[in-house]
């Protein structure tokens, strides 16, 4: 397979870490790119455009980046074209970056209600305006956009999309294929992204949803003729899974299958890093609770145990928690497959009127531009 071309920005294996909120901080991505051995592209939470213009404290540390992350990825949120090309055009001048990538896909409803997100695409206009203020402020950097199906099966907005994205040069897209009326749920139609790729031939297509393992990756690829694929559920407490990816696109086919001894060292770890990225031991501990449930799923170790996991305030209190567990249990099968949010919404909430005009620009006020980052 020939690599994925962003820009000047050669990314082989093709396999993308899909932002997520809270999730693809400095220490994650730190840990997927180990596992990789630095192949591939790891992007970051989703970057408010309002929040870095103004400079916001919290989303300035959103925007950090390791000095051996290269290509330096930061994924913008906006609603606003005014806005996107000020945010696009500070990250070029003081070189926070080196690609940048637009979000079209979050489906969550503080975000759509305000016609943010998947919601936005209906508005073709809108996203034209925001294309083009995006590229014509990146100069070198390339832009690239991630997007769903559309907002329902009624609204469909993907293949719309593409043309513009194309007419307005954007370097690449990824399509997450569900609506956002799927939100997580249900099955991700793959179908979908071979009729973008063959709708936009010019620009590379990434495909993203249900990608599980790295055979999942060979076949989304195989199935649907993308040019790379994006990873999002699929590595939360695994970020061993790129190491996998790249072994499935380079041929060797070594998979990790970590006993609970080296998973446990993988989370003191992800912990640690959190812990020296916040310049604070129980506030990283505290922000990797959450990921407790993901790593440890499948592994016989108590609903209890898994609890005050959950609790543990400190390195040393997790450390002492995992020793008192048996370790020694092997890779469980019931650790593969779908984790993280699964569910679907039916009904997606939206400004008042956004469905009656595509090409309408209003609706959009000043308020829809997220104050904070992080999603």
């Amino acid at each position: 397979m020939t690599q994925l071309q962003i820009g000047p920005h050669a990314v082989q294996p093709p396999v993308v870490l899909a932002p997520m909120a809270g999730i693809t901080n400095a220490p994650f991505r730190t840990l997927c790119r180990e596992f990789s051995g630095g192949k591939g592209l790891f992007v970051s939470e989703m970057i408010t455009t309002r929040a870095l213009v103004e400079r916001n404290e919290k989303t300035m540390q959103l925007i950090h980046f390791d000095e051996t992350e290269k290509p330096r990825s930061i994924q913008l949120y906006g609603v606003d074209p005014d806005t996107v090309g000020k945010a696009v055009r500070m990250i070029a001048e003081e070189d926070l970056a080196d690609h940048i990538d637009l979000n079209f896909g979050c489906p969550v409803p503080k975000v759509t209600r305000k016609g943010g997100g998947s919601a936005l695409p209906y508005k073709r206009h809108l996203l034209r305006s925001i294309l083009r203020e995006a590229v014509s402020n990146a100069g070198e950097l390339p832009v690239t956009m991630k997007m769903r199906k559309g907002i329902d099966d009624d609204h469909i907005t993907y293949l719309d999309a593409g043309r513009i994205a194309v007419e307005e040069g954007v370097t690449a897209i990824a399509l997450h294929g569900r609506t956002a009326a799927q939100h997580y749920g249900g099955t991700a139609d793959w179908e979908a992204i071979a009729r973008l790729k063959e709708a936009v031939p010019e620009i590379p297509v990434l495909g993203n949803g249900d990608i599980w393992s790295a055979e999942d990756a060979l076949r989304m690829v195989r199935e649907t003729g993308c040019d790379g694929v994006v990873v999002g559920r699929g590595c939360l407490g695994r970020p061993w899974l790129f190491g996998d990816l790249v072994a499935a696109f380079e041929g060797t086919g070594t998979y990790a299958r970590p006993t609970f001894k080296e998973v446990a060292a993988v989370m003191l770890r992800h912990a640690t890093l959190l812990g020296e990225w916040l310049g604070d031991e129980a506030r990283g501990v505290i922000d990797f609770r959450k990921h407790v449930a993901w790593y440890t799923k499948g592994f016989a170790i108590g609903s209890e145990s898994r609890k005050k996991l959950a609790i543990a305030s400190s390195l040393d209190e997790l450390d002492a928690l995992m020793s008192e567990l048996d370790l020694d249990q092997p890779w469980p099968a019931g650790a593969d497959g779908p984790r993280g949010r699964t569910s679907g919404r039916n009904r997606v909430v939206l400004p008042d009127g956004w469905l009656d005009d595509p090409y309408d620009r209003t609706g959009v006020t000043a308020d829809a531009e997220l104050d904070t980052s992080g999603g």
